[in-house]
């Protein structure tokens, strides 16, 4: 597994995470170690890539069997999943924007002093 962590740049927690979640499915020696393929650092590099595209990890455990070692699609209801995914990031994007403009509403008003101003206004 440090081999792995060392390809990678993946902790062992990480790698133990992907595996529980059925990403990633090392072989097992009888001693209980796990010894990894070639395939499996490109595998690592493809589910880092889509959860910073935003997917959970049980998403791409049902994108992975349907996309290429370059992440092009090869099943047609990818697409629609995708799309639906597309959409839910969209929305989230759209929903930072909007905080995004509130606090800059915020922060363009003028500080008040509570103090001076509380004793400005008291006859």
């Amino acid at each position: 597994m440090r081999e792995m962590v060392a390809r990678t740049g993946v902790s062992e927690r990480l790698l133990r995470y992907y595996e529980d979640q059925g990403l990633l499915k090392p072989e097992r020696l009888p001693s209980g170690y796990r010894e990894y393929a070639e395939s499996d650092v490109d595998l690592v590099g493809r589910i880092r890539t889509l959860l910073a595209a935003g997917l959970s990890t049980s998403t791409i455990a049902q994108v992975l069997p349907c996309v290429t070692e370059k992440l092009e699609p090869t099943c047609p209801v990818l697409i629609d999943q995708l799309q639906h995914e597309r959409d839910r990031i969209s929305a989230s994007i759209k929903a930072l924007e909007e905080s995004r403009q509130l606090l800059d509403g915020v922060l363009s008003t003028p500080m008040v002093n509570s103090v001076t101003d509380s004793a400005q206004t008291t006859p």
